[in-house]
């Protein structure tokens, strides 16, 4: 087995430990050394997942002190994952704060009068599902692919189809678990894709990208506790 295969489920194992022993935020993961004897892997496997875990915001290392809990992932999250898969889903995210960002840019500068009203078009049908009782992960991933295609690259839409199956996971996850929160958090949603749109509709480059980076990492946080 590749050590990323290895990484991926000391990853899972982590947050089985993270969920299985109700650890609280704040709470200390046992040492590298304990987690490797525990999945019978080496510490470089261990110390890359708790890279990764970090890197999604759910451990942080404290020097000298080792690993704490930052951020459980919500119970309703692993009903939409395997928790095998969970480690390489989150990863996406690296992915796309570098490719969605960068798309949005693009299409701030290139998207035609015809592709700003599909744009808009997309954000409406996002806005009525939102704001119903519909799943809306197709309207949500509709208008990031909209998005995508205004880059007038082609390129750009076969690296994000690329993505998605892990892509697909999170928005079904990401709608779900926000329709579960106060309704301020579906608002709070609706509000980040509004102010990308706006973005891109007034041809601000650098807003769009920064609006998509805000967007993805606020998305990223709604998966989590």
């Amino acid at each position: 087995m590749s050590e990323g295969r290895l990484a991926d489920r000391a990853y899972a194992g982590i947050v089985e430990i993270i969920n299985g022993d109700a650890l609280e935020v704040g709470d200390r993961l046992p040492s590298e050394a304990r987690l490797a004897e525990m999945f019978g892997m080496s510490r470089t496997i261990v110390r890359e997942a708790l890279v990764r875990l970090a890197a999604d915001g759910i451990t942080e290392a404290r020097r000298g002190a080792g690993s704490f809990v930052k951020g459980r992932p919500s119970d309703r999250l692993i009903a939409f994952m395997p928790m095998d898969h969970m480690s390489a889903t989150f990863g996406t995210y690296e992915v796309r704060f570098v490719l969605e960002a960068e798309a949005s840019r693009l299409a701030a500068t290139r998207r035609s009068a015809e592709e700003m009203a599909g744009i808009d078009e997309a954000m409406q049908a996002l806005r009525t599902a939102l704001l119903s009782s519909a799943p809306a992960h197709d309207e949500d991933m509709e208008l990031h692919r909209r998005i995508v295609l205004a880059t007038a690259n082609p390129a750009f839409l076969v690296a994000f189809e690329a993505l998605f199956a892990d892509v697909d996971r999170i928005m079904r996850a990401g709608v779900d678990i926000s329709r579960s929160r106060p309704p301020e958090v579906i608002g709070a949603m609706l509000r980040e894709h509004e102010m990308l749109v706006d973005a891109i509709r007034a041809q601000d480059a650098d807003g769009a990208a920064l609006a998509m980076r805000w967007h993805l990492s606020e998305g990223r946080k709604r998966l989590l506790p």
